[in-house]
């Protein structure tokens, strides 16, 4: 059973060049819900496992438009590419595409009073945010993601 300082051991040893080559849509991460709550911190946890929302502008990634690679901070499946990334506006770190079909799922959220579409990571199923259809082309669409739910993977320097 993994710890949170082997989960981020783990997270921490995914490259950005692994991130991009790694297109298996067919991997699947199953835990339990007693080793979730080992893996993760408690507002991880809230957030991957009880599809909880942190608070707008002051979240990680919000402002954040370092190139590189966004995992599910859960599994590190790869989510999605700062080249998707914009600013929304909306408090949270906004993209307009996953990095690749099948990265991400989407579920009916007809919590709050409300319909939407809830955004989950293919492999682990966690909640990473929602997406919403007013966003920039050429998509169209707005993933509003958690930074809590997002694990960063910074392009490497190029040698010069």
């Amino acid at each position: 059973m993994s710890t949170q300082e082997e989960h981020t051991d783990f997270l921490e040893s995914i490259t950005y060049q692994e991130a991009l080559n790694d297109t298996d849509n067919s991997k699947t991460v199953e835990h339990t819900e007693e080793q979730w709550k080992k893996m993760l911190s408690s507002g991880e946890y809230r957030v991957l496992r009880n599809e909880g929302t942190e608070l707008p502008y002051v979240n990680e990634y919000d402002g954040f438009y370092e190139e590189g690679v966004y995992l599910c901070r859960g599994c590190g499946n790869p989510l999605f590419h700062s080249n998707a990334k914009y600013n929304s506006r909306t408090g949270w770190p906004s993209f307009w595409e996953p990095i690749r079909e099948g990265a991400v799922d989407e579920r009916v959220d007809k919590s709050l009073f409300m319909t939407r579409t809830e955004t989950v990571c293919a492999r682990c199923g966690s909640h990473i945010g929602h997406v919403f259809d007013d966003g920039p082309e050429p998509t169209g669409l707005r993933y509003c993601m958690n930074s809590k739910a997002l694990y960063f993977v910074p392009k490497p320097d190029e040698e010069s």
